[in-house]
């Protein structure tokens, strides 16, 4: 079910990790990076909802889910194709160009990435969803280890290359071709391998929802925002200060080690420094993004099992507070690993324990929909941070990004506190997994025998 999210993490890590070097390369300020950011939350907040909304009501030949993200995939793939190269095009500054295509990128990425959640919820009962949703976090680290460390790889297998001034280095560019098409691949592989419950299927697992096939108005969204779970509620706060500090390390990174770990000066984009800090930085990325696929796929699910889904997340947004902290103090770049790993522990966390206690609030049958919506809290703290962050680094912190990354990892520990104080009335601990040999396809029993859905 969750292969295609690996495809997806890959081009999203690719965009992650080098986006600010691309557009500084193309001219862009330090102070401007989060500004151009901004298109990602932006759309990220008006997609989400209506593509959870709609994958609700629909049904066709290729599923329900499925279709939606099939086609954020092939246009994210179109994206990756062009980001690198939008100096080629020649009627807009390539710096604007960038962001434009960032924009686009981003919004598909969020079609394609919705979704996904809504399916783990949809095949899952709730006592299977914390490790539904473990398996996908760690299939996610899979890919996003694989497009963080890729130009980095590259660079060990091509000729030195000179740097010139407003051209995106080679391997960057080959990595992104590389995107799109792993991307494609793999979400094709779960559009083909996976099924889905028919209408009349779901229902038997659900008998207690209203279940409808009418299409309903897309301003019930509001509605359905209005009566959001209290749960959710809570959950916004967590997410506020988690989103906001990872935001903050995908946007300010790049600039910050290239300066305080690097000492390159601002603007000085064909230092051979400016190019080592920017592999580097792909390949802490990698690092963080590693662990957390190892983390979620052995360690969170037990850790929750056995400390309830808050306490882990608490601990788990801990550590990878104070590994954002400790960037502050480190000079020498293979130390930054470390501080990487808290990271990894925290995003793994952040991919996963939410949603587990999110799906277990909210109707079945408003799933999608509430998926999407709960990306809010998610995009919200995103624009805040895009709006003011780059203007917190040049009036406050004098233009050094280092001090943007250490307010992430303060504000982490912020949401470390405060998920202690969320309803989690389902806080349930794992079930053993059962083998059953029956596949979808197969009639069903009435919701009874629900638990015996396993993954």
């Amino acid at each position: 079910m969750s292969f295609g999210f690996l495809g997806i993490q890959f081009g999203f890590a690719l965009q992650n990790g080098n986006a600010s070097r691309i557009l500084q390369t193309f001219g862009a300020d330090v102070e401007h990076l989060s500004l151009f950011w901004l298109a990602a939350p932006i759309t990220g907040m008006i997609i989400q909802p209506l593509i959870g909304h709609y994958s609700d009501h629909t049904w066709n030949r290729l599923g329900r889910r499925k279709p939606y993200f099939l086609a954020g995939g092939i246009l994210s793939g179109i994206a990756l194709l062009f980001m690198p190269n939008a100096s080629v095009l020649l009627f807009l500054p390539p710096v604007m160009i960038g962001a434009g295509i960032l924009m686009i990128m981003d919004a598909s990425f969020n079609v394609a990435m919705e979704p996904f959640r809504a399916l783990i919820a949809d095949n899952l009962p709730d006592s299977q969803r914390s490790l539904g949703f473990s398996i996908q976090t760690a299939l996610i680290g899979v890919g996003a280890v694989a497009g963080s460390v890729f130009p980095w790889v590259l660079t060990h297998f091509m000729a030195p290359e000179k740097a010139v001034a407003g051209h995106v280095q080679h391997n960057v560019i080959y990595s992104f071709y590389v995107g799109a098409v792993v991307m494609i691949a793999c979400l094709l592989w779960t559009i083909f391998k996976t099924k889905e419950y028919s209408p009349e299927e779901n229902a038997k697992f659900h008998p207690e929802e209203e279940e409808t096939q009418q299409k309903e108005s897309v301003m019930v969204i509001f509605k359905d925002f209005a009566k959001m779970p209290a749960t959710m509620r809570q959950l916004g706060l967590v997410q506020f200060f988690s989103w906001f500090a990872l935001f903050s390390m995908w946007v300010f990174a790049f600039p910050a080690i290239s300066q305080h770990v690097y000492h390159v000066r601002a603007g000085d984009t064909t230092s051979v420094n400016f190019a080592k800090a920017g592999d580097w930085v792909t390949l802490m990325f990698g690092v963080y993004n590693g662990v957390s696929a190892i983390y979620a796929a052995f360690f969170l699910p037990a850790l929750a099992r056995a400390i309830g889904r808050k306490m882990a997340h608490a601990i788990s947004l801990s550590i990878g507070g104070v590994g954002l902290v400790s960037i502050f103090f480190i000079q020498n770049p293979t130390m930054l690993i470390l501080s990487m790993i808290g990271v990894g522990l925290a995003w793994a966390s952040i991919l996963a324990m939410p949603y587990a206690i999110l799906s277990g609030s909210i109707p079945a049958k408003k799933m999608g929909v509430y998926m999407g919506i709960f990306n809010f809290f998610i995009t919200f703290p995103q624009i805040i941070n895009g709006f003011f962050g780059g203007w917190i680094v040049k009036n406050i912190f004098g233009g050094e990004a280092i001090y943007a990354i250490v307010l992430a990892g303060i504000f982490m520990l912020c949401g470390a506190v405060s998920v202690l104080y969320v309803q989690d009335n389902k806080d349930i601990k794992f079930l053993p997994v059962e083998t059953v040999e029956s596949d979808h396809t197969e009639s069903f029993e009435p919701a009874k025998n629900i638990e015996h859905h396993t993954i």
